[in-house]
């Protein structure tokens, strides 16, 4: 499995120039909120999906006053082997490096670095709208599956064609069904393995949330789809004249939800805090787990605050989860350092600790 032996990072955020080492077992950064933790765990992701695992333009990750940031790393790959990886990122361009070699692509390069990030930011995918959880779908699938990604990309690029065709007074409907056509069998590819993920992660996130809240209650994932009741090109059929109307795509698998549940009500309406960051920990993990079955090894893991907003029980149960599973490299950031080390040093003696001030990263202990 990769495991990151050595990253610099220069001009991310608020980090001006980083060269860290990292144990490639259990790595844990801690500091104050606004020093860098969370920073340090996005270059890391970004590395891996060349892209922030928050959704912001690129250029809210240059550090203020510069026009763009770079990142590399060192990893020790499943084959046994060291390669180097960069990515460069200016206004308007992005490179991306593999042993001094460019990608082509930028999406050869996904699933090449498996990670999953936890973080507060998470919270989203129970409060915002499903475009949020559509984004962590495609993030799941896009790594374990390239065919997947690149009908992801296929279907956006024919979708803003088509929404451009709408945006015209008179749009073509024989240009319009040339298009719809092509459209179909992508939507199909999206459509599948959305609906296999989710029967794939049902039964694990609701395993793991038993281990980590130790409740009585029940969750659920349920995938909603145009496309459960008719192909794309009678969805957009029907809907043509609405879509006239609008000047834009109102069907399709662009417009696809997760609906999150306990106990057969919405979590967002019937979860408390605490039972909704547990089900949050417990659907990355779940995702950590499917990846980890599809790749035959396990990927990275960015836990990023986790042990915020849960409970002394919760906290403990996570722990034994984490002790007791096969995990790969895991980096771990906290504002309590006390009780981060008290968490790990009964985990693992292979950990290295870093303390995070003002964008600067130390070792420490």
């Amino acid at each position: 499995m990769p495991r990151l032996k050595k990253t610099v990072v220069q001009d991310f955020r608020n980090i001006a120039f980083q060269e860290l080492s990292f144990s490639p077992n259990v790595n844990c950064i801690s500091g104050n909120n606004g020093e860098g933790k969370t920073n340090l765990l996005d270059a890391i992701y970004y590395l891996s999906m060349t892209k922030s695992a928050f959704p912001a333009p690129d250029r809210y990750n240059f550090r203020y006053g510069t026009e763009g940031f770079a990142i590399g790393g060192t990893y020790f790959m499943e084959n046994g082997t060291e390669s180097r990886f960069s990515i460069q990122v200016k206004e308007g361009e992005k490179k991306l490096v593999r042993d001094d070699k460019p990608y082509t692509r930028m999406g050869e390069h996904i699933g090449v670095l498996p990670v999953v990030m936890v973080s507060p930011g998470d919270s989203a995918l129970v409060s915002e709208a499903g475009e949020e959880r559509r984004r962590l779908s495609n993030a799941v699938l896009s790594q374990m599956d390239r065919e997947y990604l690149a009908a992801v990309q296929a279907y956006n690029r024919l979708l803003a064609q088509r929404n451009k065709m709408l945006k015209d007074l008179a749009p073509d409907p024989a240009l319009l069904d040339v298009l719809d056509s092509r459209m179909e069998a992508h939507a199909v590819k999206i459509f599948e393995g959305r609906k296999q993920l989710v029967a794939s992660m049902q039964p694990v996130v609701a395993s793991y949330y038993q281990l980590i809240s130790g409740g009585g209650e029940s969750v659920s994932i349920e995938y909603k789809s145009d496309l459960a009741s008719a192909s794309l090109t009678d969805v957009f059929r029907a809907h043509r004249e609405r879509d006239f109307q609008l000047r834009y795509t109102s069907s399709g698998v662009q417009r696809d939800d997760f609906l999150f549940s306990m106990d057969g009500h919405p979590i967002r309406r019937a979860g408390s805090q605490g039972q909704q960051k547990s089900f949050l920990v417990a659907l990355k993990f779940a995702q950590y787990e499917i990846m980890k079955r599809s790749y035959g090894f396990a990927p990275m893991l960015l836990l990023d605050d986790v042990f915020d907003k849960l409970d002394l029980n919760r906290i403990s149960n996570l722990i034994g989860m984490v002790a007791g599973a096969d995990f790969g490299q895991i980096f771990i950031t906290d504002t309590d350092r006390v009780r981060l080390s008290g968490i790990v040093d009964r985990i693992t003696e292979d950990r290295a600790y870093f303390n995070a001030e003002g964008g600067v990263f130390t070792q420490v202990g």
